[in-house]
């Protein structure tokens, strides 16, 4: 393939991105979106490797990683369920990283391509970049990854004067890039960029272990970003203008999406990058016995569920993670279809961190193929749960916790959240008490118009079906 073949390849893959991009963005035109990113990285893949920059030899190395990469995706597509996606995202992004950093030494150690004068600047400061830029999102997301599948507890780890530890690591990197671009032989060269690489591996450490269990749907976002200004990095190293333009789309989407989301959260989006918030991590600041959930807990059956829903004229369901872990989802659909039969007004309310990924719970319901009309964002829906007579919440705990806005202690105060519990009468389904992701009690448990129905999302949303259609 010619090179000025390769690179209206290149074009047309660029172009299919960006529509890929645009039907992600609305769930009716979403499996178009995936068809054109899908055709898309085909049409990239072919050119790269059928291009003038390849020889023969270069092609049976490729095809060989081809076929071990491909593999193992196709078993990850398989054995991975959609409630470990947020933790699959994080460790995927973490081999960005990883690609940044071995591109950006193996770019530095090559001396078939020689640079001179500016081009030489130029060229360093791209190695250096996108080391430090691939070894921070590679680091990061591996705690990130740790503290999703829960091998390192959400609990922010807070070290004393640690935003001026993170000014001085700054500092020695600045200084060190200082000394790699004045850096006599490859040797010294080398020196400076392994000192850098290790603060920059402790710092991705660092800056995700002090972020807090309720923020790492943001952080999941943050380090998207991030991956994606390393894979352009990568492309400024190999001079590789597609690599440049998808790692470009990919890090400024994410950013987009994490500042959306942090003021969807009311955080900061600095202050979250900084080091989390709240006190203890998790754990709310008491405030003598007023901290304390008030309030009795009162059970209820399915079929007291299923009455309480027939009778309803309007009916708010709240999916969250325990809907994923218990993949309830089509039998939430057959209970929808159901009451909207006997003419109940079904919605569906969406948090955008539902499920600990952004658009987690919607994809789930467009699987399950609830109508997307019925599904709505947290600022659509809000306002009308005083006037629903059921909102049922399944799996959910943190995005419905209304110490988020009663109560100025909690870590989650300030945090926009479905504020379910000023329905007339609200259905919280929960394994047991313990508190959600963020380790935060919940006292809509405890609300004298809440019940709660006890038991495997699953089972117990089945004989609630059973109970509507007996």
């Amino acid at each position: 393939m010619s090179q000025s073949l390769a690179t209206v390849a290149y074009l047309g893959a660029a172009i299919l991105f960006i529509l890929s991009l645009g039907g992600l963005s609305n769930p009716e035109t979403s499996r178009r979106g995936n068809l054109f990113g899908m055709i898309g990285m085909a049409l990239a893949v072919l050119a790269t490797v059928f291009g003038p920059r390849v020889d023969a030899a270069g092609i049976a190395w490729i095809i060989a990683a081809l076929v071990v990469g491909g593999g193992i995706g196709l078993y990850a597509a398989r054995v991975v369920k959609m409630t470990q996606m947020p933790e699959l995202v994080a460790l995927m992004h973490s081999l960005v990283g990883l690609a940044a950093c071995l591109v950006g030494f193996a770019s530095y150690v090559d001396t078939s391509v020689q640079f001179q004068g500016a081009e030489k600047i130029i060229h360093e400061v791209e190695i250096y970049i996108g080391i430090l830029i691939g070894a921070v999102t590679f680091s990061g997301s591996l705690i990130a990854f740790g503290k999703l599948n829960g091998k390192i507890g959400g609990k922010p780890l807070l070290l004393p004067a640690r935003h001026w530890l993170n000014l001085v690591a700054l500092l020695v990197v600045i200084w060190f890039g200082r000394e790699f671009l004045n850096a006599h032989d490859a040797s010294a060269g080398m020196t400076a960029l392994i000192v850098m690489t290790a603060i920059a591996l402790l710092f991705g450490v660092h800056m995700v272990m002090a972020i807090g269990g309720a923020d790492m749907p943001v952080v999941v976002s943050m380090l998207n970003s991030y991956s994606g200004w390393a894979a352009a990095a990568t492309g400024f190293m190999l001079s590789n203008d597609l690599l440049i333009v998808t790692g470009a789309l990919v890090g400024s989407s994410g950013a987009i999406l994490s500042y959306i989301m942090c003021n969807a959260m009311n955080r900061n989006f600095i202050s979250v990058i900084a080091g989390g918030f709240g006190s203890g991590g998790g754990t709310p600041a008491k405030k003598g016995d007023a901290a304390e959930p008030q309030g009795e807990v009162v059970p209820v059956s399915a079929a007291e569920t299923a009455e309480m829903l027939k009778d309803a004229k309007s009916v708010i369901i709240v999916p969250g993670y325990g809907m994923a872990v218990a993949q309830a989802q089509h039998t939430v659909c057959e209970i929808t279809k159901t009451l909207r039969e006997k003419g109940v007004d079904v919605r569906f309310a969406i948090h955008p961190v539902a499920g600990r990924m952004p658009g987690h719970m919607n994809v789930l319901l467009a699987e399950a193929k609830v109508p997307y009309d019925i599904v709505m964002e947290m600022d659509e829906i809000n306002e009308d749960f005083p006037e629903a007579d059921v909102a049922m919440v399944i799996g959910a705990n943190d995005i419905v916790n209304p110490s988020a806005a009663e109560d100025p202690e909690s870590p989650i105060a300030g945090m926009p959240v479905l504020e379910v519990w000023k329905a007339r009468n609200s259905i919280v389904m929960k394994r047991s008490m313990a508190s959600g992701y963020a380790g935060v009690d919940n006292p809509l448990f405890y609300k004298e118009n809440n019940r709660m129905l006890f038991g495997d999302a699953k089972k117990m949303l089945d004989e609630v079906l059973g109970a509507l259609k007996g």
